[in-house]
């Protein structure tokens, strides 16, 4: 299972409503790159695959594919907002480092 924390649904809700995509959800993936080996990505899905995996929470539908999500295991979606700006990003537990801007992991 992966999850949405309050402020990353928040956040998610007003870019679908702004994109005019009510109803659709979030694409989380693994891909090979970065400084550590794995980066993540997140993009707007409006229905995603068949082999995907479906999860809801705090009311924010998310899609992952059969090689990500054995990645993501555990894994939260949070959106930060600093004083240099804001993004989302991903807590992963599976993850054993992480560089130094935290887009990218290695297991």
């Amino acid at each position: 299972m992966i999850n949405v924390s309050t402020t990353a649904a928040s956040k998610i809700s007003e870019l679908l409503t702004e994109e005019g995509k009510v109803g659709s959800g979030l694409r989380v993936f693994v891909q090979g790159g970065g400084c550590s080996g794995f980066q993540y990505g997140l993009m707007i899905e409006e229905g995603g695959g068949d082999a995907d995996q479906v999860f809801e929470s705090n009311g924010v539908r998310l899609f992952v594919d059969p090689v990500s999500i054995s990645y993501l295991k555990g894994a939260e979606v949070d959106f930060v907002d600093t004083v240099t700006g804001g993004g989302f990003t991903i807590k992963n537990p599976n993850a054993v480092s992480t560089c130094g801007c935290g887009s990218s992991f290695s297991v």
